[in-house]
């Protein structure tokens, strides 16, 4: 019987040297970026909430924060927050990616140097089940569109 080292093929690398094939891969299909344009840190989170600006309806709020000039290279960033109310981890997925699709979908009509966070309230979930991605791209863009009004509080 042979040793196990020598049962492995001469002709493939080992696994360090092999080159990685997963870089921009993983993101979002319509958009290689789209990884690079979330926000993941908490600080960028608190910022947002404590200095930006807020539009809520029943289903979602909005926060909208302006970055500085030296950081505005990159186009708007957004941030997602689905609690637990919302319910259990599938279903808070499929929140968030629903609220992903429609927020880049709607992108052309944002401020490019913002930051972002989409609070899902409960209710969302219902939302997305009756009246699907459409239900909550409308919801969205009622918050988009409120965009030069007043932060309500």
């Amino acid at each position: 019987m042979r040793p196990a080292s020598s049962i492995r093929s001469a002709s493939r690398a080992p696994a360090h040297t092999r080159p990685r094939t997963h870089s921009a891969k993983l993101a979002s299909k319509g958009r290689p970026d789209a990884r690079r344009r979330r926000l993941s840190r908490s600080g960028d989170f608190d910022r947002v909430y404590r200095e930006g600006n807020s539009r809520g309806n029943r289903f979602l709020v909005l926060y909208s924060f302006a970055r500085r000039e030296d950081e505005t290279s990159e186009g708007a960033r957004l941030g997602l927050s689905v609690g637990r109310k919302i319910g259990k981890a599938v279903t808070r997925n499929k929140v968030k990616r629903a609220i992903r699709e429609s927020f880049w979908e709607l992108s052309d009509a944002l401020e490019p140097g913002h930051d972002y966070v989409i609070v899902a309230r409960p209710g969302a979930e219902g939302l997305l089940e009756r009246e699907g991605q459409e239900g909550l791209r409308a919801s969205l863009a009622e918050l988009v569109g409120d965009s030069g009004e007043e932060r309500l509080s």
